[in-house]
C-alpha cells in the first residue's frame, strides 16, 4: 500500500508540473483544483456502481442455486416413488400370462371361423377368377383374387403368431392356395397387355383404363399395409410387396420408348440433314401423343402419379443422350442443342397453349445433363476463344498505327475525339452473341462471360500500350504531332467501351448481378481514362514547370507575370480536353485546379521567399488573393462548379501573411487550421518562416498549443495540404 501511495504522489506530483509549467497558469491553480476534484468524485461514483453491480450478481445467483437445490430434491423424491411403483408391478404382469395366451388362441379360433366359407370354396373362387380373366372383367376378377388372398394371408399370419417355427403347416396351406399365385400373375399379364396399349384403350375404352388404374391403387394399399405389419410382427405374405405400380410405369416408359425410336429412318449417309428431320418427326409424334395423353390419359390416372410430366420426358431424354453421344458434326451440334434447349420448351411442343394447364415446362428437367451440354458446346468456346483473342490483338495493333498520325482522329457526333476500336470490338461480339442466342439463353451468357473475360485483358494490353505511347512520346515531345488529340480519344474510348458493355449486358444478360469480370472491366477502364488525364496533366504541367518556378520568389513580388501565363496555357490546353467525354472531362478539369493549387502552395512552403517588412507582407498578401482569384476565374469557367474551398487555401495563407498585429498571429493561423484541417506543424513553422517576423517564442507557442487542441482531417471532402511535402525544420528555421 506504501508503494501504491508513494507512485501515486509521484504521479500527481508530474500532473501538477505539467499544468504549471508557465506562471500564467499559476491563475488557473483553483480551476484545475476543481477539475480534478470533479474528475475524483466521478472515479469514486463509477468504482461504487461497479461493486454494488457485483454484489447484485452475486445475490441473484446465490438465490437461483438455492431454487435448483430445492428442485433437485423434489425430482429425488420423485423417481424414488416412481422405482416403488415400478417393482410392485412386476408381479401382477406376471400374472396375466395366462390371460395373453387365451387371447392369441381366441384370435387364431376367430379368423378360422371367419374364413371357413371361403377355405371350402377355394377352388370355385379360383375357376371363377380365370373366367373373369379371361372376359376381361378386370375388376371382379381383382375383388375374387384378394378375397382368396385375405383369406390365405390370415391363415398364415394366425399360425406364425401361434408357431412360427411350425413350417410344415405354413406349407400345407400355401399348396391348398397355390392357384392364387398363378392367378395374380395372370391377372398382371392383363393389366400389362391394356397399358402397353394404353394410346390406343384410352381412346376406345378408357374405361378399361380406369379399372387397371383401380386395381393398381389397391394392391398399392395392400402392399403397404403388409409391409407395416412385417415391421410389427416380422411375417409377410408369399408375393408381397409386388410393387405393381412400379411394373406399371416400367411399361408405360417401354412403350413409349418404342414408340420415339421407331420415328429415326435416316442416317447421314442417306441426308445430311439426318438429324433435323429426325429431331421435326420426334417433335410431332410427341406432340401428338401428349395431346392425346392430357385431354384423355391424364383423366384415367390419379394427380399424384404425375403420368404427364413422366412417361415421354424420361423416353425423349434417353432417345436424346444417345443422339449426343454420337459423333456429331458442328451444324448437328447445333441442331441437337436448338432442340433440346429451346424447341423443347417452346410453344412448338412442350410450351404448346394445349399443353399449358397439365405441363409447366418451368418444373421440367432439362434433357441433357449439363455435363453432356457443356462437352457439345467446348469445340464452340475453344474456337470462339482463339478467334477472339486474334481479332482483338489485330484491332489494337490497328488502332496503335493510327495513333501515329499527323491528323487528329476522328469525332463523333457531338465533337468528341475517338477512335474505331470499340466498334470494331463490339461488332465482333455482337456477331458471336447472336450465334449464342440460337441455342438457349444459358450458352448465350456463357459466350458473353467469355467476351468480357476476354474484353478484360484487351483492356490490360490497352492499358500497357496508351502508358507506352506517353513514354514514347515523352522521349521527344515533337512526336507524335498529334499526341494530346489521341490520347484524348483513347480516354473517350474506354466511356464507349463501358457504353456498349452495359449494352451487351441489357442485350444479351438476364442477370442483373455485377460479376468479378464487370467489376474488373470497370477497374480496368477508369485506371486507363484516369491515366489518360493524368498524361495529359503532366503534358501541361511540363510546360508549366518554369512558371511555377517564379511563384514566392523576388522576381515574383517585383512584378512577374507568372499566373497570367500559367491561366491562358491551361485554357489553352482546356480548348482541347473539352473534347473529353464526361465524367472525365469534369474530374479533369477538377484535378488541374487541385495540381495547380497545390503547386502554388507547394512554393509557399519551400521558403523561395522571406519577407523583410511588413510592406512586403502586405504586397505579397495582396498579390497572393489576386492570383487566387485568377484561379477561381478560370476553372470555374472551365468546371463550372464551386472553387471556393481549394482556392480559398491560397487565400487563407495570403491573410496569415497579411496581418499587421504579430499578437493576433495565432488566431489567423488557428482560423487557417480550422478551415484545412489537415495542415501540418512544419506548414505552420513554414509559414511563420516566410512572414520573417514571428519570434521563436512565438513560433513554439502557436505550435504547441495547435499540437494540444490537434484536429482530426479524417472526414475532409479535399484534403490539400496532405498531399504538400515537409521540409526539414533546418530549411525553414529562421538565420
Amino acid at each position: 500500500m506504501e508503494e501504491t501511495s508513494r507512485e501515486a504522489v509521484a504521479t500527481a506530483v508530474q500532473r501538477v508540473a505539467g499544468m504549471l509549467q508557465r506562471s500564467d497558469q499559476l491563475d488557473k491553480v483553483e480551476q484545475y483544483r476543481r477539475r480534478e476534484a470533479r474528475k475524483k468524485a466521478s472515479v469514486e461514483a463509477r468504482l461504487k456502481a461497479a461493486i454494488q453491480s457485483q454484489l447484485d450478481g452475486v445475490r441473484t445467483g446465490l438465490t437461483q442455486l438455492h431454487c435448483a437445490l430445492l428442485d433437485v430434491k423434489d425430482i429425488q423424491s420423485s423417481l424414488a416413488d416412481v422405482s416403488n411403483d415400478w417393482r410392485q408391478s412386476i408381479n401382477t404382469i406376471e400374472n396375466l400370462k395366462d390371460v395373453k395366451d387365451a387371447v392369441v388362441q381366441h384370435s387364431q379360433l376367430a379368423s378360422a371361423v371367419e374364413n371357413l366359407k371361403n377355405i371350402f370354396s377355394v377352388p370355385e373362387i379360383v375357376a371363377e377368377t380365370q373366367q373373369l380373366i379371361e372376359q376381361a372383367e378386370l375388376l371382379q376378377a381383382h375383388r375374387k383374387l384378394m378375397e382368396l388372398e385375405c383369406s390365405r394371408d390370415d391363415l398364415m399370419y394366425e399360425q406364425y403368431r401361434m408357431d412360427s417355427k411350425n413350417t410344415s403347416d405354413m406349407h400345407l396351406i400355401s399348396n391348398y392356395f397355390e392357384d392364387v399365385q398363378g392367378l395374380s400373375d395372370e391377372l398382371a399379364k392383363q393389366l400389362w397387355m391394356v397399358l402397353q396399349r394404353s394410346m390406343v384403350t384410352v381412346r376406345r375404352d378408357p374405361t378399361m383404363l380406369v379399372s387397371v388404374v383401380r386395381i393398381i391403387e389397391r394392391e398399392e394399399k395392400i402392399d403397404r399395409r403388409m409391409v407395416d405389419r412385417k415391421k410389427q410382427s416380422g411375417f409377410i405374405p408369399p408375393g408381397r410387396p409386388k410393387r405393381w405400380k412400379d411394373k406399371m410405369f416400367e411399361v408405360l416408359e417401354g412403350t413409349v420408348s418404342t414408340r420415339i425410336e421407331g420415328t429415326q429412318a435416316l442416317t447421314r449417309d442417306v441426308d445430311r440433314m439426318w438429324l433435323v428431320r429426325l429431331l421435326e418427326i420426334t417433335r410431332k409424334y410427341v406432340l401428338d401423343d401428349l395431346i392425346i395423353v392430357k385431354n384423355l390419359m391424364v383423366q384415367c390416372f390419379p394427380p399424384h402419379y404425375n403420368t404427364f410430366n413422366s412417361l415421354y420426358h424420361n423416353a425423349v431424354s434417353t432417345r436424346v443422350k444417345e443422339l449426343a453421344a454420337e459423333d456429331l458434326e458442328a451444324n448437328e451440334i447445333v441442331s441437337l442443342l436448338t432442340w433440346v434447349l429451346n424447341t423443347y420448351k417452346s410453344v412448338e411442343m412442350m410450351g404448346n397453349p394445349e399443353l399449358q394447364s397439365e405441363c409447366d415446362i418451368n418444373q421440367l428437367e432439362s434433357l441433357l445433363p449439363q455435363d453432356v451440354v457443356d462437352n457439345l458446346l467446348s469445340n464452340y468456346i475453344k474456337t470462339f476463344t482463339s478467334n477472339i483473342t486474334g481479332w482483338l490483338r489485330k484491332a489494337l495493333e490497328t488502332d496503335k498505327k493510327d495513333w501515329q498520325k499527323e491528323t487528329e482522329p476522328e469525332a463523333d457526333q457531338d465533337g468528341y475525339y475517338q477512335t474505331t476500336l470499340p466498334a470494331i470490338v463490339f461488332q465482333m461480339f455482337e456477331q458471336n452473341l447472336q450465334v449464342a442466342a440460337q441455342i438457349n439463353g444459358d450458352f448465350k451468357e456463357q459466350v458473353l462471360k467469355l467476351c468480357l473475360k476476354q474484353m478484360n485483358s484487351f483492356l490490360i494490353r490497352y492499358r500497357e500500350e496508351a502508358v507506352l505511347y506517353k513514354e514514347d512520346h515523352l522521349r521527344n515531345r515533337q512526336l507524335p504531332q498529334c499526341y494530346v488529340q489521341y490520347m484524348i480519344a483513347i480516354i473517350n474510348n474506354c466511356q464507349t467501351f463501358k457504353e456498349s458493355i452495359n449494352s451487351l449486358k441489357r442485350k444479351y444478360s438476364q442477370s442483373s448481378e455485377p460479376t468479378d469480370s464487370n467489376a474488373a472491366i470497370e477497374k480496368t477502364l477508369n485506371e486507363v481514362a484516369k491515366e489518360g488525364c493524368q498524361f495529359l496533366l503532366d503534358e501541361v504541367f511540363l510546360d508549366l514547370e518554369h512558371h511555377l518556378n517564379e511563384l514566392l520568389t523576388r522576381k515574383w513580388l517585383t512584378g512577374s507575370h507568372a499566373v497570367d501565363t500559367i491561366c491562358v496555357t491551361v485554357e489553352d490546353y482546356f480548348n482541347d480536353f473539352n473534347k473529353i467525354k464526361k465524367p472525365f472531362n469534369q474530374e479533369m478539369t477538377s484535378e488541374a485546379l487541385r495540381r495547380v493549387v497545390v503547386e502554388y502552395i507547394k512554393a509557399v512552403m519551400q521558403k523561395r521567399i522571406t519577407f523583410k517588412n511588413a510592406d512586403e507582407r502586405r504586397e505579397g498578401a495582396e498579390r497572393m488573393i489576386k492570383e487566387a482569384d485568377q484561379f477561381k476565374f478560370l476553372f470555374s469557367k472551365l468546371a463550372g462548379e464551386d472553387t471556393d474551398r481549394l482556392c480559398g487555401a491560397i487565400a487563407a495563407i495570403a491573410e496569415v501573411f497579411k496581418l499587421t498585429d504579430p499578437t493576433l498571429l495565432f488566431l489567423e493561423v488557428t482560423t487557417l487550421v480550422s478551415k484545412y484541417p489537415d495542415i501540418r506543424e512544419e506548414h505552420i513553422q513554414a509559414l511563420l518562416a516566410v512572414r520573417g517576423d514571428a519570434s521563436r517564442e512565438m513560433r513554439q507557442m502557436i505550435i504547441g498549443t495547435l499540437s494540444e487542441n490537434k484536429v482530426s482531417y479524417a472526414g475532409v471532402t479535399q484534403p490539400i495540404f496532405k498531399d504538400i511535402p515537409t521540409w526539414s525544420k533546418e530549411m525553414i528555421e529562421l538565420p
